[in-house]
């Protein structure tokens, strides 16, 4: 059975917003097209991953000859979002893996997110079955899949990064984020 796609092929918004305090926050991709509205939980370490490589397709996008396709080097002001996400936030799903794409036709960037994949395996069975190779496709039962244009990738990029770099500030000695003024540094051996 395919699976159930949550398309927003011109967002009125997509951003990254967090829930809770630095240190223990939710991070959540969040689309919005009129009255649909889907928020899919993130990893820190995706938001980052995927503002980088958006900035990284942009970048190659506008070095092409005479920047065919109106990319811009900076954030538009006029597309700058720093609102909080939409409430109620619902989780629709934690995301496990996502694609980045770009689409010629239509002159934007997709972003296709999918649920973290949960297998149940029988492993007594598989150890039993050792000269036999298995092959399983799983297919997940839902995906968020969000068109934007190039500027406003450039400012989800922007944003995006601004969020991710919100959290607990790093100590400055053992490079650890620091929570509140009870910070115990913890030094590499050669510096105790």
């Amino acid at each position: 059975m395919p699976p159930t796609v949550h398309g927003f092929d011109w967002p009125d918004r997509v951003v990254v917003g967090t829930v809770g305090q630095p240190g223990a926050r939710t991070f959540y991709l969040q689309a919005q097209q009129g009255s649909q509205l889907v928020s899919v939980a993130l990893e820190k370490e995706q938001t980052v991953a995927l503002s980088e490589r958006i900035e990284e397709v942009l970048d190659e996008l506008m070095a092409e000859e005479g920047n065919p396709y109106s990319v811009p080097a900076l954030t538009p002001e006029g597309l700058v979002d720093n609102e909080p996400l939409a409430q109620p936030v619902e989780e629709q799903f934690r995301a496990g893996a996502m694609s980045l794409g770009w689409d010629p036709a239509t002159l934007q960037i997709v972003i296709d997110v999918y649920p973290i994949l949960v297998v149940d395996l029988d492993v007594d069975e598989l150890a039993a079955e050792q000269e036999v190779e298995i092959e399983v496709e799983i297919e997940p039962e839902e995906v968020v899949r969000i068109r934007i244009p190039v500027g406003t990738a450039r400012a989800f990029a922007k944003r995006t990064r601004e969020v991710a770099g919100a959290g607990r500030p790093i100590c400055p000695l053992c490079s650890v984020p620091m929570d509140g003024d009870d910070h115990v540094c913890e030094l590499p051996e050669g510096f105790r």
